[in-house]
Order: C-alpha cells, then sequence, then structure tokens
C-alpha cells in the first residue's frame, strides 16, 4: 500500500472514529499496515498529517484530530497594529481573535494551529493562541532599507508585517538608505528577536519613478515576467489559423459579429451578434476566444497561468495571465481576421427568457472592432457621422439595445442587486505621475455587453449543472446574518424598512433598499454597508447559486485570456461536449482536481484585487499631495472610535481624526454608526455630506488627512427623528452608567 492510499485510509478511519487518540500500533492493526513497507509509509505519512496539522501528536505520543483538542487550523491574518485573526480551514468555523502577545512569531498568511481560550460570546469573536507554526507563507519582504552603519534594517511595505527585518553589515549587498529591496528572511522571529534577513534584489531607489508599483507588484507575489519556456511555447504558437484548425467547427465567418471595449483594450476575447427570428424571438450569439485550443493542459502556459490565476489591472499596466503573443495575437478576436471560438447562442422570448440553447468550438471573422465611446454615440447621442460610417451595423445596435433591455428587466424583476457604484480611474503620465482621477461611466454600450455576458455565463452554468458532471462555478453565498442584522439596524435609522429578515432575506428586497436611496447622499454609502454584509464571490465546483444575481446558476465562460477559471470552463466544454469524455476516469479525475483549482483561483482573484485597490490608493494620495489646504465636499464613508472618513466625489477617502473635532468631546456609538458630542449631543454618522479641508497627506502610507472646513452637515430629511433618538439613547446611557 503506497503512501498516498495510507493517507486516505488515516483520512477516513479518524472521520469515523474520534472517540480518543491512537497509538502508531494501534493505527497500524486499524488500516490493515501488516507488513515492514506499509508500516515504514503509515509512520512517513503520520508525520505528513502532523505537519499539515490533519493530525496531532500528544506528549504520549498519540495521534488524534486538532479539534477533538480544542484546537483550529487556519491562516493567519495580521493587522497592522500587531493583532491578528485565524482565519480557519473550515468554513464553518468564526474567525479567531488572536492578542500579538500569543502569535508566537507567526506572521502573515502563516499556516498554524491554534487553541482556543475563550469561546464564541455574542457579540465577539472566540480568542485563541497559537501553538504551532504548520507552514511560513512569507520567505521574502519588500521594503525600504536603512543603513545604520553597524547593521541595516528593511521597513516592510506591508503593514501587516509591524517589525522591522534585521539585516546584519555583511548582508546588504549594496543597497543604501532609500532604497527598496527585496530581503530574504534567513531567521524567522524568535520570542523578543525581530526576524532576520539578507538582501538578495535592490528595485531602485523609493523616489525614482516607476518603483512605487513595482514594489507593490512583489509585494504581493506576482510575477511579472513569464518564464523562457511560457515564451519558448508562445513564439511557437502560430499567428494565424490554417484549414488544418477548422475541424468540425462551426463556420460563422459570414455572420455580422462585432467586439465591443473600451478604446484602449487590446485582447478582445468576446464577441456579440443579435438578429430576430421570425417567431418574434432573438438570436444572442456570444462568441468567445477559444484559448483551450492553443494552451493545453499541463503546457508550460497553462501552469504559468494556472499559479497566475488571472490577470492584474495596474493603474499604469497590465499583467497578462497568458503572453501577449497570444492575448493580443491569435486569441484576440481582431477585426476582418479568422479567428477560432466557443460559442453559445441563445434563443430569448420577447420576455427575456432563454428557450433553447447550443454551446460548440466556432470560426469566426468580427465584422468590425467596436469601442464603447463609439456605440454609445451612435444610441445614446444620435451621432451623424458615426451612424453613417457604422450604417450597416446600427440596426443591430438598436437590436442590442432593445434585447439587453429585455434581459436586465427580467433580471431585475427575479431580484438581482445592482450595486451601481461609482468606479474612479487615476491617469498618470509616462513618469507614473497621477494626472487627474476621473469617474468611469457606465452607459448604455457597457451595460448592454455586461447583460450579454450574464445570459451566457448562466446558461453555460444551467447546461452543465444538467448534464450533472463536474464543473467549476462562480458562487455568491447568503449574506453574513450578524453583519446583515447590523446592517438593518442603521436602515431603520434612516427610516428605511427591509423586507425580510437577517436570516432569510431575498435579494429583491435588498434591491428595493438601493432604488429608494438612488441619488440621495447617503446612496453610496448604503450600497457599499450593504456590500460589506455579504460574503465574497468565489470559484466552487458545487453549484449552489448567486444570491447578488438572484440565479441558482452562474459561472465565468467569457474571458478565458484574463481568468484561469474561465479557461477550465472552456477544457471542460472540449471534455465533455466536443471530445464526448464522460467515463468514469476522466469524472474523477476532474472531481478531484477542480477543489483545488477552485480554491486557488479565488485566492489569486482576491491577491490581484487588493494589489488593484493598494496602487489606487497609492496614487490617489500622491494626487492629493499638492492639494493641501483646498476645502472639498465630501460624504462620511464610515466612522470609528478614531475619527470618520470622507469619500469626495472622486472617491478619493480621507480620514477627520476625533483630536480635530475640537467643539466637544465626540463618543462613538457603534450601533448607529456615529459619533457624538458629550455636550452639544452633536452628531456626525454615515451618509453626511460634510466639507473638508486637506490638512495633510502621507503618500508611503496611502493616507489623506481631513479636518472640517466647517461645522455643519447634510443629511437626509427622514433621518431627523433618527438623529434625535440617537442623542436620547445616548442620555440615558449616560444616566445608567
Amino acid at each position: 500500500m503506497d503512501k498516498d492510499a495510507i493517507k486516505v485510509k488515516v483520512r477516513a478511519y479518524f472521520a469515523q472514529n474520534d472517540a480518543k487518540p491512537l497509538a502508531v500500533e494501534e493505527l497500524e492493526e486499524e488500516i490493515g499496515a501488516s507488513d515492514a513497507e506499509t508500516f515504514k509509509s503509515l509512520v512517513v505519512s503520520l508525520n505528513e498529517l502532523e505537519s499539515a496539522g490533519e493530525l496531532v501528536r500528544t506528549r504520549k505520543n498519540r495521534f488524534g484530530l486538532p479539534e477533538k483538542m480544542n484546537l483550529i487550523r487556519g491562516k493567519i491574518q495580521m493587522h497592522a497594529k500587531g493583532f491578528a485573526f485565524l482565519i480557519p480551514d473550515n468554513d464553518d468555523q468564526p474567525d479567531v481573535y488572536i492578542h500579538h502577545s500569543d502569535l508566537a512569531s507567526a506572521m502573515n498568511e502563516d499556516k498554524v494551529l491554534v487553541r482556543i481560550e475563550k469561546t464564541l460570546e455574542e457579540g465577539n469573536r472566540p480568542e485563541g493562541k497559537v501553538i504551532r507554526i504548520l507552514e511560513r507563507s512569507v520567505s521574502q519582504i519588500v521594503g525600504t532599507f536603512e543603513n545604520n552603519k553597524a547593521f541595516g534594517f528593511v521597513i516592510a511595505d506591508d503593514k501587516r508585517i509591524p517589525n522591522d527585518i534585521f539585516i546584519p553589515k555583511g548582508k546588504f549587498n549594496g543597497a543604501v538608505n532609500g532604497h527598496k529591496v527585496i530581503a530574504r528572511i534567513t531567521k524567522y522571529p524568535e520570542k523578543q528577536k525581530s526576524a532576520e534577513g539578507e538582501i538578495v534584489q535592490i528595485l531602485g531607489h523609493k523616489n525614482d519613478p516607476g518603483i512605487d508599483i513595482l514594489s507593490i507588484i512583489y509585494k504581493y507575489g506576482i510575477s511579472i515576467d513569464f518564464p523562457d519556456e511560457v515564451l519558448e511555447q508562445a513564439r511557437a504558437t502560430p499567428e494565424n489559423i490554417s484549414e488544418t484548425d477548422l475541424g468540425n467547427r462551426h463556420d460563422l465567418r459570414d455572420q455580422t459579429i462585432v467586439t465591443i471595449d473600451g478604446a484602449d483594450a487590446k485582447d478582445l476575447d468576446d464577441a456579440v451578434t443579435v438578429t430576430e427570428m421570425d417567431n418574434g424571438n432573438y438570436k444572442l450569439g456570444v462568441h468567445i476566444a477559444d484559448v483551450s485550443y492553443y494552451v493545453p493542459r499541463g503546457s508550460a502556459i497553462d501552469k504559468e497561468a494556472y499559479e497566475r490565476g488571472t490577470s492584474v489591472y495596474l493603474v499604469d499596466r497590465v499583467i497578462p495571465m497568458i503572453p501577449h503573443r497570444l492575448s493580443n495575437g491569435i486569441c484576440s478576436l481582431n477585426p476582418q481576421v479568422d479567428r477560432l471560438t466557443l460559442s453559445c447562442e441563445m434563443e430569448i422570448d420577447p420576455q427575456g427568457t432563454v428557450i433553447n440553447h447550443e454551446i460548440f468550438p466556432s470560426v469566426i471573422k468580427t465584422t468590425a472592432r467596436m469601442t464603447y465611446h463609439d456605440v454609445n454615440k451612435i444610441l445614446v447621442d444620435d451621432d451623424d457621422e458615426l451612424k453613417k460610417k457604422y450604417n450597416p451595423l446600427v440596426d443591430m445596435f438598436k437590436r442590442m439595445e432593445k434585447l439587453a433591455a429585455i434581459l436586465r428587466h427580467k433580471r431585475m424583476g427575479r431580484g438581482a442587486i445592482d450595486f451601481d457604484f461609482k468606479e474612479a480611474a487615476v491617469l498618470v503620465d509616462e513618469k507614473g505621475k497621477p494626472k487627474d482621477v476621473v469617474i468611469r461611466e457606465r452607459s448604455v454600450a457597457e451595460r448592454l455587453i455586461e447583460e450579454f455576458m450574464l445570459a451566457a455565463n448562466e446558461t453555460v452554468a444551467e447546461h452543465f449543472h444538467w448534464m450533472d458532471v463536474p464543473f467549476i462555478h462562480r458562487i455568491h453565498e447568503d449574506p453574513d446574518e450578524g453583519k446583515l442584522q447590523h446592517f438593518f439596524e442603521f436602515l431603520a435609522g434612516l427610516g428605511l424598512n427591509v423586507k425580510g429578515k437577517a436570516n432569510d432575506i431575498h435579494p429583491q428586497s435588498l434591491q428595493k433598499i438601493i432604488e429608494e436611496v438612488k441619488d440621495e447622499p447617503e446612496e453610496m454609502i448604503v450600497s457599499k454597508l450593504m456590500l460589506r454584509s455579504m460574503k465574497q464571490a468565489k470559484y466552487d465546483p458545487q453549484s449552489i447559486g448567486h444570491f447578488g444575481l438572484a440565479t441558482k446558476f452562474y459561472t465565468h465562460f467569457t474571458s478565458p485570456i484574463r481568468r484561469y477559471p474561465d479557461l477550465i470552463v472552456h477544457r471542460l466544454i472540449r471534455t465533455y461536449l466536443v471530445n464526448g469524455k464522460l467515463d468514469n476516469n476522466t469524472l474523477k479525475s476532474w472531481k478531484d482536481k477542480l477543489p483545488e483549482i477552485a480554491k486557488h483561483t479565488s485566492e489569486m482573484e482576491r491577491r490581484a484585487v487588493d494589489a488593484e485597490r493598494d496602487t489606487d490608493d497609492l496614487k490617489k494620495a500622491e494626487f492629493m499631495k499638492d492639494k493641501v489646504g483646498e476645502v472639498f465636499t465630501g460624504v462620511i464613508s464610515s466612522v470609528t472610535s478614531f475619527g470618520m472618513f470622507v469619500e469626495l466625489e472622486n472617491t478619493i477617502e480621507g480620514l477627520v481624526h476625533v483630536s480635530y473635532l475640537t467643539d466637544d468631546y465626540y463618543h462613538f456609538d457603534e450601533k448607529h454608526y456615529s459619533l457624538i458630542g458629550e455636550r452639544t449631543k452633536k452628531i456626525y454618522r454615515i451618509g453626511d455630506e460634510v466639507k473638508v479641508k486637506v490638512v495633510g497627506v502621507n503618500v508611503d502610507e496611502h493616507v489623506v488627512d481631513f479636518e472640517l472646513a466647517e461645522n455643519r452637515v447634510k443629511r437626509r430629511k427622514s433621518s431627523g427623528n433618527h438623529v434625535a433618538n440617537v442623542a436620547k439613547h445616548t442620555k440615558k446611557k449616560k444616566k445608567r452608567r
């Protein structure tokens, strides 16, 4: 019996027999390790399971389950202030608070075992203590080098690494004061001693153009350059398709098909067409670049794409998932050239229901490369010049607009939530210096493409759900009950009532709230707080539905150039539908692999989002550097015990520290998201409009500091009673003390 088989048997045994820890000899008998070689494999397997934290060895040299010993396995999530949370491997377990003195030198993202010291109490997380570090996550630190003559140290860019890294004199390797560097950890922190390291790469001086973004890229461990074997495979990929590539593909090259993207987009991976059928229905064709044809499973490009998980879109660059030679070349649906695609054609009735569909490999030749700007000018502005230029396409664009409106009406009718957030773009010059922060508009063209992609994603997901085969889905679980209840209490203060309970809410009830506050000052805040009360969407082999979209079936099919799960969906379409491989071995192989693929790609998506947000915050702070002394109007977006955050019209956010509120002593009312004056009873709460003056900017920390330019607030009329009630409530609480 080999080691992997023994691990399976040991896991299965403990899953069914958890009464007590067992000695090696007892396990030997239970799993039938009768010969010397099998016994040796058993010992090795137990050691590996212990190292992974799946089993714990007691002082009596017995093995048992962590959860039976009041232990939880998970990942450390550090806070800049030094404390941390354990994010358990088991999603059903709550996060565990860990005081900085109980971290036992664990660092951010380390896998650990934590002993529960205080159990879950109402309103509070359980508390714990790290007893074993199972796996170190951080091996390199990106930061600023400081030379102290006898030694040096690196101040980490990641504030979740609160302690400096000590660098011995002989390990500077050419670094000088102010250099952005990568330091390799040679000794991890121990008790009161800091981690020790050596400089392995100098990125440049912290003030050099582009070094700030480069530091963030390295901070998140994002690969910039592709390995040689990946580039070699990319170079070997043909630039044009040949007759041998066509096979049994549907030939759609005579159809009118267009791409509609941003003007600066180079990787065009989706194309669409809409026709009216004789029976009054619409035929929507969504044609997606067949990346899986050029990226075989297990190839160098495939392995690298899996590791990256997604393309990363930063303010001054795009870090692609696959090499540009493919993403901007043979896999890009450029106009008037033959391209291989996977297509989803849908027949949609006037009520927006997909009544028939077909998924198949195809070859297309797009008629035109359209931009959102030009389509908007045609449909919204009725631009004569562009209508003349694209005359053969104008009628189709009008059909698209009509069909998109039908699809949206149906989607909103079933209760989908439409978070119409203002999305800002930071515009930078050739040296990376921010020139402006502008709001991106979602107009007709963007919305119609969004509706068509949603329809295709839902149709593909439902198709494979009913096939009952291993598949990868995009899921969005029901909101967290506690967070949602807290949100409902906030809404009540605004005079808004939600139909439904926190433990049983339909998304339609939440969408009605968004509609009720539309164009009100607190619209953005209500949307943000609602989003915070929800769980993050992720990839999963189980089809459990998407709460925000109010659909039972959803996947990501439409962007295989930039998202690895989409590439997997294409590969599964090829496996099941094109090649007809539905044998048990194929199904088992995918069933075994998909959980790890879903978990990894969800993590890589989170990493990309964090890196993108980090670079945005950096450049927004830099943009505000020369605005010190200027006055702006903003909305209070968050309230804490130490002050309130105010978001400006351009989405830049800054802190008004409580020490700047000099007319009174202000106390934090967590339940009502408010700061309340002790003497004046003046209230500052989320959603209030205020005028602020910029008093300081720390670009390194990505922090903007405000002070109030005037003491007046503008608030929604319906919240007047709420304000009075909060003040009254606060006064009563003071008497009870």
